[in-house]
Formats: C-alpha cells, structure tokens, sequence
C-alpha cells in the first residue's frame, strides 16, 4: 500500500511523505566557519578548489597547487573531507561538490557557499542529495541576480528549506541513492569514453587524409615539417600566405558622432565559431557605418578562424557559407579568403582540424594559463600540405562522408548521456523528496 503523502509548502520539494519534515539548512548545518588568516604563513601550501574545478554531476575534477604567497585573494575558505560547497556566484554552472580526503590541505573560493552537516540531524551524503537535487539547483538560480555574471548571497541559500526524513529512514535513502548512483555514473564514464574515441578517430580520419590522401599506398617523401611528416610525392608544401588573404574584424566599442549615419548589422563573436560549423542561436547586433559594413562583410566561402580563446580551439576554422546576409565579424575572429584554383576553402577547415594545424597553433600561439592568442601574420605563415585540386575535391568529399557517419554515432551516445543524466536527476529528486519509496 502506498504510503501517505502531504504538501511540504515548498512549491520546488512538492508532497513529501507524513513524518518527514522540511526544515531551513541553517538549522542543518553550519556553514563558511573557517577562513584563513592573512597572517598565514607565505609558503603554507594547499589544493585550491575554485568555481572551475567543480563540474555538476562529478563533483571536484580538478584543482589547482598554490602557496599562500602566490595565492589568489579569493582562496579562503578552509574545507575538510565532506564539507559541501555550492557556488553562489556563476549559478548557472552548477557547481556543487563534496570535499574529497587530500593529502595536503584544502582551501576553497570565497565564491562558494561551505556547508558542514550537522551529523546528530542527518548524515553529509544526505545533505548531499537534497542540494544537487536539480529543483533545489533551479530554486538557487532562480534567486540568483544579474544576467552575465548571476550571484546569490550564502546566507539566502541557507534559509532555503530542504526534506528532512525520520532518522530510520536517512541511511538507506543514502545507500539506495549511492548505489544506483554508482552504477549510472560507470555507464555514463563509458559512454563518454566511448564519444572521445570517435573523436579521436575523427581527428585521426581528418589527419590522415589531408597529410597522406585518400589513393591508397604511394610513393611518398618527407615534407621536413615535424607534425606534417611524409606527403605524396605528388604534393607540394607552401605556406598559406601565397593561397591566401586575411581580413581582421570590427573592434567593438567604437564611439561616433551624434551626426554618423550608422545601421545595424549582425556580427560573429568567437563564441559563434565553432570546430566545423558557425554556432547562429546567440547572434549579437552592432551598429556601423556604411563604409564598415562593406569593409567587414563576410563574403561565402571565407574560411573563419579564432585569433584567441582556449588553447585547444585556438585557429580552428569552418567554412562561412552566408546563412545570413549581411554578416560582419569581430576583430577577434579572422576572414580567410583563399585562392580557389589552388585552395578550397574547405580543405583548409579540415586541415585546421587536423593534427597539423593543432600542432601549428599550439605551438605558435602565446599561452596563458588557460588560454593562447594567434596573430595574422602566424595564421599566414601556417606551413601546410597542398595536394593539387582535383585530389583537394576528393579528400573533402571522403572527410565529409566518414565525418558524417561518425558523427551520427557521436550524437546516438550523448543523447543517451543526457537521458542518463535526466533519469539520474529525477532519482535523486523522488528519493530525496519520498516520492520514490525505498
């Protein structure tokens, strides 16, 4: 017989069952305790846990080793194995983690909120649950404010009320949910492994033939370019510049008079140029004048590359094929425009895909941290294979097609991705809410 439910009050928790109660998390838990001391030794080291090293659903991925010294001024909040942290700034992220065991001390952002469990109320891992429930997440973020950078102050996350079980019932509610869990995280792993080796035999397929062809076995020779190595003889290498032009974009924040004519023009940010394809779904306006529209007019078939971003996407490029007209482009991303009787555009896009032109950019580029810029000239001087046209048209029609077929098996595993990932939400919600009897 089904077990009686009653109304929580809380619209996102819904019916929970009779003898369960809701009750706010400060009541729960004690939260932000220990920060460190700016009279903290210079050289006491730790793992820095900061908004990045949190990914939802995985908790804390990375981290980062700093001494005090050297430290940012946000690393301060002190965390022990089992603290839970959720971000109150960048909501939209998701980043909500329990704090693993370490060998060396641990300090997080000043960005998260640090909750430790009050263990004679209920248990850390149930706390756990009840805040990575994706209702509980969509409550933060719908208290969040700002619409770039959305942030919540910690002390409204804990007046938040969260389901509370008898004592009887929170250790197997627990167990239930860590061990099926478990077993959809190892599938999820799987699966994910499984989508990064079709990539990389993508990348592999896309190397081969625009380094090696698609004829078969032929005499080859050395190109002398280490991540090219051996071409067709047939082939020739060159440098972009002598099959090529450039063309900067806009830059943005440009004052004019109040007596300029000027009309408003869509325009591609990095953020629309993704690896193979343009990214149209957040399509940003610019207003310009009649001479800038026609100087940074996007013309079909120009080749667009990234001057800057993350080091694995810096110069990728894709083939721009005028879906919308006209376009104008930011000055962060290039306009190729190739010489078509000896250069297709689309076999320069495979070739920036392709290990050589990862290669090329990594280790041209300037490298930050995280991040790495190119320039005009290296994008001109990117050494690469040059098969003769005919040959160009074939090995753009064979990626095209393998791609294709790849990408339809890509697309089967993550859509099974997001339904486990679905299925996994809607678990940890019924069973921490009591609408799943365990």
């Amino acid at each position: 017989m089904a077990r009686k439910m009653k109304d929580s009050g809380i619209e996102w928790i819904g019916e929970i069952p009779e003898g369960w109660e809701v009750i706010p998390i400060k009541y729960l838990a004690r939260y932000n305790y220990d920060t460190l001391n700016e009279s903290c030794s210079p050289d006491f080291e730790f793992n820095y846990i900061d908004i990045g090293s949190v990914t939802y659903g995985k908790g804390i991925t990375t981290f980062q080793k700093f001494k005090f010294k050297d430290s940012p001024s946000r690393a301060r909040r002190v965390v022990t194995p089992g603290d839970i942290l959720i971000s109150t700034v960048r909501t939209y992220l998701r980043a909500i983690a329990c704090v693993n065991k370490s060998s060396i001390p641990q300090i997080a952002s000043t960005g998260f909120l640090v909750l430790q469990a009050d263990s004679s109320k209920l248990p850390p891992r149930f706390l756990m649950y009840a805040v990575l429930a994706d209702s509980f997440i969509c409550n933060v973020e719908a208290h969040s404010v700002g619409i770039s950078y959305p942030a919540i102050n910690a002390s409204q996350i804990v007046h938040f009320k969260i389901p509370l079980p008898p004592s009887t019932e929170q250790i197997p509610l627990i167990n239930y949910l860590d061990n099926h869990c478990s077993k959809i995280d190892v599938l999820l792993s799987k699966i994910h492994s499984s989508i990064e080796e079709y990539k990389k035999l993508k990348q592999a397929v896309i190397t081969q033939a625009v380094t090696k062809g698609v004829r078969g076995e032929r005499e080859m020779k050395d190109s002398g370019v280490e991540w090219i190595g051996e071409i067709p003889k047939e082939w020739r290498k060159t440098q972009l510049r002598h099959c090529a032009t450039i063309k900067s974009g806009i830059t943005l924040g440009k004052s004019y008079s109040k007596d300029t004519v000027l009309i408003e023009r869509p325009y591609l940010r990095v953020a629309n140029v993704q690896g193979g394809y343009v990214d149209l779904n957040d399509l940003a306006t610019i207003e310009v004048t009649p001479d800038e529209d026609l100087k940074y007019r996007l013309h079909s078939g120009d080749v667009l590359m990234t001057e800057g971003g993350d080091r694995d996407k810096l110069g990728r490029g894709c083939v721009w094929h005028g879906k919308i007209e006209p376009c104008l482009h930011q000055n962060h991303v290039f306009a190729v425009q190739t010489n078509e009787t000896i250069l297709l555009p689309e076999f320069l896009e495979y070739l920036t895909a392709s290990d050589v032109g990862r290669s090329y950019f990594d280790v041209t580029a300037i490298k930050t941290t995280n991040l790495a810029c190119t320039s005009s000239s290296k994008v001109l001087a990117f050494t690469i294979p040059l098969p003769p046209i005919e040959e160009q048209i074939e090995i753009v029609s064979f990626i095209k097609k393998r791609s294709l077929e790849l990408n339809k098996l890509i697309m089967k595993k993550e859509l099974l991705v997001q339904e486990l990932e679905s299925y996994k939400k809607s678990l940890i919600y019924e069973v921490v809410t009591g609408k799943r009897e365990v």
